[in-house]
């Protein structure tokens, strides 16, 4: 190869300046830096689920009523709508519910109000039945739950969970918060048969007369002089007490007969069989949820913070612990990422620094943090986050992405121990040995990130969570590309090395490669 030839191509005028090399190294650290702050933070990938839901109470119906009356109706009217895959039904005591599965592509909201539109036409429903509620699913992404428990009542367990879940959702740093593992609130109005008959009535003249009382509507509007006045009917009842004076009936002598004259009206919970233990105590969940830009590690904290607040005021009878705390999984997940990634760095330095040089070690060992590093400036872009995923992707990495760094440098490192020595061998032993092994290098690389490409092609909710790995791997071997052919080169072109001196002896060509 001749001087000419020597200085042409980008693998020789990168190594011959050595400013631009280091401007680009210095691009992908501080670069790759100052865009973490930028990068979301979870503990698994954002994901949707083209799932609608259409559930229907049915009070008091057996599960084959349900079925024959709601659940085969609703199967009938969605089942050959544009844009669902599959139907899938249950029946239950008192409910029917239906999950309908969207093709890949399809346009939730617009399939979302074709099966409102279709369940708005069936009318063989029984009379008993409640109104269809008809929702798309939403994924939702919680990080840990707050348990309170203690050898108290339901009910009080439950409004300290309410009064919990508001003061949480205050704090800096925690949006969302909702109460789960406890039975649904339920108002129940028991009548005894007697008094029934006293008045001359029948139980669903009182749930008609009920319901005819507790109205939350628009009624229209009225125009005057000064402008139009929107009428609203505001008669919601939230609790027992305020249906104690519901007009059930009126006597010839115009007295009114009140609801808590002819029946037992009471604030409890729905009958059913659900119940939640935490160390042999009665508890209730408080779960905390990620919204956003909200990092699990930071939810994590302000939540911890809080519960040590709430433990100093809560009496006696009553505890409150952190419990399914996610955050852990991913600091456990981050852990393993640096430790994999300490442990490559000071392997490849000492087993570098004893076959072939120190200095050469050091060059090789900064792809590393270099190639990670840099990904982090290219992820934002790629609609990418750092979570499980992400990070098994770079732990994946750390075992092959120095291989590239460690040919090149092998190369660099024979062709100039195989010259005369003088100064004037390094820059071309450096252009000399990166241009040998460049072609093989690329198609090394090539071939990993062809390994892991069809990951970006599979469909539906995997492909969404799995596609963290080809986008990550992707990056990071394509950055470590870029620093073993233009960087590395010009790191290794000014270094003098007597190979004689490292070796004690006459040089020999290694049998790395």
């Amino acid at each position: 190869m001749n001087m000419e030839n020597m200085k042409k191509g980008p693998i020789a005028w990168m190594a011959k300046n050595r400013v631009a090399a280091n401007l680009l190294m210095l691009t992908f650290l501080v670069g790759g830096l100052i865009s973490v702050p930028h990068i979301r933070q979870e503990v698994f990938p954002p994901f949707e689920v083209d799932v609608v839901t259409v559930s229907v109470p049915y009070p008091g119906a057996s599960p084959e009523d349900v079925e024959q009356g709601v659940v085969l109706a609703i199967e009938d009217g969605v089942r050959g709508l544009d844009g669902v895959e599959r139907v899938t039904s249950s029946a239950r005591e008192g409910v029917g519910s239906v999950s309908v599965e969207l093709l890949d592509g399809a346009d939730g909201n617009k399939v979302l109000q074709d099966i409102k539109n279709e369940i708005d036409r069936i009318t063989s429903f029984p009379e008993e039945t409640e109104e269809p509620i008809v929702s798309l699913v939403v994924v939702r992404r919680p990080v840990l739950s707050i348990i309170l428990f203690g050898d108290v009542g339901e009910k009080i367990l439950r409004d300290l969970a309410e009064s919990v879940k508001i003061d949480i959702a205050r704090e800096e740093g925690i949006t969302l918060a909702e109460v789960s593992g406890t039975r649904p609130l339920e108002i129940s109005v028991e009548v005894p048969l007697s008094k029934v008959r006293e008045h001359n009535l029948t139980f669903d003249a009182i749930a008609q007369q009920i319901r005819r009382t507790s109205l939350e509507l628009g009624a229209g509007g009225v125009k005057t002089p000064g402008g139009e006045m929107l009428v609203r009917v505001d008669e919601r009842r939230d609790y027992g007490s305020e249906f104690a004076d519901v007009p059930v009936i009126s006597t010839p002598d115009g007295r009114r007969v009140l609801l808590d004259a002819i029946a037992d009206v009471r604030d409890g919970f729905a009958d059913v069989d659900q119940e939640t233990l935490y160390n042999g105590k009665p508890a209730v969940n408080v779960t905390i949820y990620r919204v956003g830009d909200e990092d699990p590690v930071g939810v994590s904290k302000v939540a911890n913070s809080f519960v040590e607040r709430l433990r100093q005021r809560l009496p006696d009878s009553i505890d409150a612990a952190v419990v399914h705390d996610r955050s852990e999984i991913y600091g456990d997940r981050m852990s393993l990422l640096i430790r994999n990634a300490l442990l490559g760095l000071c392997l490849v330095m000492i087993i570098l620094g004893l076959f072939l040089e120190v200095r050469l070690a050091f060059w090789v060992t900064l792809g590393i943090p270099i190639s990670f590093v840099g990904s982090l400036l290219f992820l934002p872009y790629m609609d990418v986050s750092i979570n499980m995923i992400s990070l098994f992707a770079f732990i994946i990495a750390v075992g092959i992405v120095v291989d590239d760094a460690i040919v090149v440098g092998e190369s660099i490192y024979y062709e100039r121990d195989d010259g005369k020595g003088g100064k004037r061998e390094y820059l071309p032993a450096a252009i000399r040995g990166a241009r040998v092994v460049a072609t093989p290098v690329v198609f090394a690389i090539l071939t990993n990130i062809i390994a892991f490409l069809p990951l970006l092609f599979v469909p539906g909710v995997m492909g969404q969570l799995w596609r963290n790995i080809p986008s990550v791997i992707i990056v990071v071997f394509a950055i470590s590309l870029v620093e073993a052919l233009f960087i590395l080169p010009a790191h290794l072109s000014h270094q003098r090395v007597n190979a004689a001196t490292v070796f004690g002896g006459p040089s020999r060509r290694p049998s790395v490669l």
